[in-house]
């Protein structure tokens, strides 16, 4: 049993202890029917917040106005926390630790060394050098330098990469701005793509779960308020 179901059985019972008590019968049931129209009062108002009521004009309003709940959930979270500035803020705040975190020597392994090594073999067999070197076997001369270039040029990449000023600088290219906007473009589209399969019932049954409970009060504290009144009216001579 729900909070606004108790309620009402409570108001119940005291109407009905108004008529078979000894004492005090006029005010147990003056009281009884106040904390009653209270508690109904008040647990018509939250229905009619959810469902249309025939007749009465106004009920339903969460059903009938659920587009403007959807604008409304929309603007919020994109005007409260998915600005250029809130999101380039975290984003500065964020990037130096992430570059700080990044390993670097996984995309040194990366690199094709061979390929590199033979650039500069090509380059420096069509230089200059070139002629001179083929006195002495030419490109199979500078073959033996192969597997140190590429040890050495590694560990070069490893170190530099590791370096706190290469951070700094990478983290400083970063142009958080534009990044923010595109970011904010993704999740203002993500969000609009799930708002539009809302439908009026899910947006009803969303608000109604968020709040059930504490509408479930004002059940309780009309009825206990009504009965307060009544006790007071039926104290007042006619």
């Amino acid at each position: 049993m729900n909070m606004s179901s108790f309620t009402t059985l409570i108001t119940l019972l005291l109407v009905a202890a108004g008529y078979i008590s000894p004492w005090f019968q006029e005010q147990i049931r003056t009281m009884g029917f106040f904390a009653l129209s209270g508690a109904v009062t008040n647990w018509l108002a939250i229905h009619m917040l959810f469902e249309k009521v025939p007749g009465l004009y106004g009920s339903g309003v969460i059903p009938l106005h659920f587009e403007d709940f959807k604008k409304g959930i929309r603007q919020m979270i994109m005007d409260q926390f998915f600005t250029v500035e809130n999101v380039s803020r975290i984003m500065n705040d964020e990037a130096g630790v992430l570059t700080a975190k990044v390993d670097f020597s996984a995309a040194a392994d990366a690199v094709n060394y061979d390929r590199i090594f033979d650039g500069l073999t090509e380059t420096i067999l069509t230089s200059s050098l070139g002629s001179m070197l083929g006195m002495f076997g030419g490109a199979s001369v500078i073959e033996g330098f192969r597997a140190p270039f590429k040890e050495k040029t590694r560990q070069i990449i490893v170190e530099e990469t590791g370096n706190p000023e290469f951070h700094k600088t990478l983290t400083g290219s970063l142009d958080t701005e534009k990044t923010a906007k595109d970011i904010i473009k993704k999740v203002e589209s993500i969000v609009f793509t799930r708002l539009e399969e809302l439908t009026p019932q899910m947006v009803k049954e969303i608000i109604q779960e968020m709040i059930r409970k504490h509408l479930g009060w004002l059940v309780v504290w009309g009825g206990v308020f009504g009965g307060i009144i009544g006790l007071f009216m039926s104290l007042i001579p006619s």
